[in-house]
């Protein structure tokens, strides 16, 4: 038992660690060739957004706003597939019978 409960914490740890270096990590997402560009952290809070100049036209602001919108998609697909990477040992080891007996 004594063993299990030490294998729970590693793991616990382990864990505790990936989360911190995702919420450090940023990944950016671009649309329009670049105009617009956004970053966000590996946990999926996004942290910036650039616009070019050239993608500003007070004629045509829904452009602009699809372009942003792609943009965060973009740049939240990379962090979800930042945090399978990061992720999924972990939570294979946890849903994969890696301490027999625990429901996780």
């Amino acid at each position: 038992m004594q063993q299990l409960l030490k294998q729970a914490q590693k793991m616990q740890e382990e864990l505790g660690r990936a989360q911190k270096e995702l919420a450090e990590t940023e990944v950016r997402g671009t649309a329009g060739g670049g105009l617009v560009e956004v970053t966000v952290t590996g946990a999926g809070e996004l942290t910036s957004v650039k616009i070019s100049p050239a993608a500003v036209d007070p004629e045509d602001t829904e452009t602009l706003a699809d372009l942003v919108l792609a943009a965060v998609r973009d740049a939240n697909a990379a962090a979800q597939k930042l945090q399978a990477e990061r992720m999924g040992p972990l939570a294979q080891g946890l849903g994969g019978g890696g301490i027999p007996g625990l429901p996780f």
